[in-house]
């Protein structure tokens, strides 16, 4: 490689500040040193290329068309040395993934064990996105997501988290034990806005259960499945509900479930984009969500393509 004959760095830099302000004093405070030692600074510049580069005159320097031709030089390389020292500076971005899934899923299961994952992998950033209807998993709206189903969707990996339940579930403050006096409470229903797939309803739980005199039609309705579990645990009536995701108000006596049938519903899954299958961000979710306490059934992955 050919080597450069370069001018003092130093100079060059006094030089360019001091041909922008038009000013050797301007140039100093720039740069933090004195009048003088810019000066100095191009008078051993103009030595050493053996050109004048100022026409010096009362409290302006102006340019000579040697000074021109250089200040242009100067201004281009030292624009292009900034930004590519921004560039190798900049702080890199943290990694972030956004996982889709329902505001139960999300409040109920999840948020609890975020701290996991912070523990796993402090640098990832994890954003939840919470909604019945089904998202794009493009890496814009979301990355991956929490969804029940048939695990069958498209270009997606599917992994099976655990499977769905429902039951009847109420206060134990309600009295509630007899199958037949369920007629005499009102119902609690859980109807999603744009889900994909409806979650067993009191409409089809009373097709096996044959209850005489039910009323399937009749009670509080709500459009989010927290909502309806707090309204079941403040005695507002009997709730049909996901039992996985009332596993803790069962646990600590603030629902009962007084009788059956229980119903099966269509299971939860993990899902994530095929091209996207050795992802280190899509992995580490992964691996946080397969050991979250409390869903885990299998984590056979079913490839659709």
């Amino acid at each position: 490689m050919m080597s450069r004959r370069l001018p003092s760095l130093s100079a060059l830099r006094a030089f360019e500040a001091a041909a922008r302000h038009e000013s050797a004093k301007q140039a100093a405070q720039e740069l933090s040193v004195t009048a003088t030692a810019i000066s100095h600074q191009i008078r051993g510049l103009e030595e050493s290329l053996g050109v004048a580069l100022f026409v010096r005159k009362p409290r302006q320097l102006v340019l000579t068309t040697q000074g021109k031709e250089l200040l242009q030089v100067l201004e281009t390389a030292f624009d292009n040395i900034s930004e590519a020292v921004e560039r190798l500076t900049v702080t890199p971005s943290r990694p972030a993934v956004t996982l889709s899934t329902t505001p139960a899923v999300a409040a109920r299961w999840l948020l609890s064990w975020v701290c996991m994952l912070r523990v796993s992998h402090p640098e990832i950033d994890l954003r939840i996105h919470a909604s019945h209807e089904p998202v794009a998993l493009d890496g814009v709206t979301a990355d991956l997501a929490i969804r029940y189903g048939d695990g069958q969707w498209p270009g997606l990996v599917a992994e099976k988290l655990f499977d769905n339940y429902f039951v009847p579930a109420c206060s134990p403050h309600l009295g509630l034990q007899n199958l037949a006096d369920l007629p005499k409470y009102p119902l609690i229903h859980f109807h999603p806005q744009g889900a994909s797939v409806t979650p067993m309803d009191w409409a089809g739980w009373q097709k096996q259960a044959q209850v005489p005199g039910l009323d399937v039609t009749a009670g509080l309705e709500f459009s989010d499945e927290t909502h309806a579990i707090a309204a079941a645990v403040g005695g507002q009536g009997v709730a049909l509900m996901s039992r996985p995701l009332i596993e803790d108000e069962l646990a600590e006596g603030r629902l009962v479930q007084p009788f059956g049938p229980e119903l099966e519903g269509k299971p939860f899954y993990l899902v994530y984009p095929e091209t996207r299958r050795q992802d280190p961000v899509i992995l580490a979710i992964r691996d946080w969500v397969r050991n979250v306490p409390g869903g885990l059934c299998t984590l056979a992955p079913t490839r659709v393509s």
